[in-house]
């Protein structure tokens, strides 16, 4: 199955903070930065893949790292350019798709958090943006991503509907898991309060992909990364059979360390 434009937001990204108010952005933030100083990443030059409107984006940089956020939809990058234009924050936006994306140079660290990945429908896509990872890299350089999982998808919101009614929008968001396939459907139907007092009906349809962590571990072998550890999202601990999500940490491999010496003897 192929969804070219499986994880591209246009009506919801005008109304998408709004219903993300009730996720804890600043306690994630405080988790990835633990890992990436855990991981040898405590400043520089930091690629997010599928920032969306850069709320993760800004948090990062508040955190000292010096951000560039990709995304390939331009609605969502527009709002997060507003927030930029606010905070005066120094954030390079490029509207890009993950699995083709380009950088100037080499950077210290890639992360991709909420479930951006899961939106790469077919495993050959993950593992092209595995090889970009390994490629935009500093040698040894740190890729912390997370993922839905299976278990998410089948036991939680698979054949779930959410609704929420709020003043000015309101929300429809229908869900069907494909077991075989391990394919999530989104059906979003939005409705959005106009000046005029009417509200106009907006309807999207996003799809996710369930992968194992062998699968995970396959497609970083085969993009000539490294892997190095996982966990359950948000904890110390490793991933249980009932995990949601899942918190993956992987090297890049390959690049030889530029001017390296031997300190034996010294």
């Amino acid at each position: 199955m192929d969804h070219e434009d499986a994880g591209v937001y246009t009506s919801f990204a005008e109304v998408y903070d709004a219903f993300m108010d009730n996720v804890p952005y600043e306690e994630w933030c405080t988790y990835l930065v633990r890992l990436l100083r855990k991981y040898g990443c405590e400043g520089g030059l930091v690629a997010e893949l599928g920032c969306g409107t850069g709320t993760m984006t800004e948090l990062l940089a508040q955190a000292g790292y010096d951000m560039i956020g990709i995304d390939c939809s331009e609605e969502m990058l527009a709002i997060a350019m507003e927030k930029r234009a606010e905070t005066g924050s120094e954030i390079l936006y490029l509207l890009q798709d993950m699995r083709e994306f380009e950088l100037y140079g080499t950077v210290a660290a890639v992360v991709s958090v909420c479930d951006s990945l899961n939106y790469l429908t077919e495993y050959e896509d993950l593992v092209q943006t595995f090889r970009l990872v390994n490629n935009f890299l500093d040698p040894g350089g740190v890729f912390l991503f997370d993922l839905n999982t299976e278990y998410k998808y089948r036991e939680l919101l698979g054949e779930r509907t959410i609704a929420e009614n709020r003043e000015d929008q309101s929300f429809i968001w229908d869900n069907y898991y494909d077991e075989e396939q391990r394919i999530n459907e989104y059906g979003l139907t939005l409705f959005i309060k106009e000046e005029s007092g009417l509200y106009r009906k907006q309807e999207e349809f996003h799809y996710q992909r369930a992968y194992s962590l062998e699968e995970v571990r396959e497609a970083l072998s085969e993009a000539g990364m490294e892997f190095v550890d996982v966990y359950d999202a948000f904890t110390k601990e490793p991933p249980k059979e009932t995990s949601g999500r899942i918190h993956v940490i992987a090297r890049e491999h390959g690049k030889q360390l530029r001017n390296s010496k031997t300190w034996e003897g010294f």
